[in-house]
């Protein structure tokens, strides 16, 4: 597909896509995610995708691998974003930004050919990742509000409040947990949530676990 391809459904996207794996980073279905984009490998990576649908899946290494492991063991769920900016620096970095498309569950990695990782995917599973505000009804967007208020009382951020009440639930749920400090495995629980309603509710429950912790670390920020 071309620079101005859609993608309405599971039959529109690649069958092999490149994979990004990369700790904390989470991608949901029309989410941004900036990358700064310096190794060699991955550099190679975006020029691929360039030439083809410039599509990279984000996926997680698994948060149970081996420390000694040379090649980490992936996920088996991740999401698929496109290329929809891209700015080279003078000091030979690529900084992009990704939209995300829809999740994928990885079917088989495929060897290795220029230094990136490839894997053979589906995306059947996740057919309602392509209709925008799927399941927003269904939300309890009040309790992911109270517990957006409770977390930012906690750890004393900023956050745009008017922003807040303007977003649609799905923009709402997805943002709040790509911008989350939550570990990998919170991150990957929120990734593979069902739904949006069941999302919402995970990140809920994140939260107030993370609070009765003590709250999340001082890093934390919410733009």
């Amino acid at each position: 597909m071309g620079m101005n391809a859609v993608y309405r459904g599971p039959e529109d996207c690649p069958s092999v896509i490149p994979v990004f794996p990369l700790p904390g980073a989470l991608l949901l279905p029309r989410g941004q995610m900036p990358l700064n984009i310096f190794e060699p490998r991955y550099l190679a990576m975006v020029d691929e995708a360039l030439k083809a649908d410039r599509i990279i899946g984000m996926v997680q290494p698994d948060a149970d691998n081996d420390p000694l492991a040379n090649v980490p063991r992936l996920y088996r769920v991740g999401c698929a974003g496109r290329i929809t900016q891209l700015a080279e620096t003078g000091d030979g970095r690529y900084l992009i930004t990704l939209i995300g498309i829809a999740r994928f569950r990885i079917e088989e990695e495929l060897p290795l050919v220029n230094l990136f990782r490839r894997c053979r995917v589906t995306f059947e599973p996740f057919a309602t990742d392509f209709i925008a505000r799927s399941g927003e009804n269904d939300v309890d967007r009040a309790g992911v509000v109270k517990a957006l208020r409770d977390f930012v009382n906690a750890v004393h951020v900023k956050v745009d409040w008017r922003g807040i009440e303007e977003a649609p639930n799905e923009a709402l749920v997805n943002a709040l947990c790509m911008m989350s400090p939550f570990g990998v495995r919170e991150k990957q629980a929120l990734l593979e949530a069902p739904n949006l309603k069941t999302r919402a509710e995970v990140l809920i429950a994140l939260t107030e676990i993370e609070l009765a912790r003590g709250g999340a670390g001082s890093d934390s920020t919410l733009q």
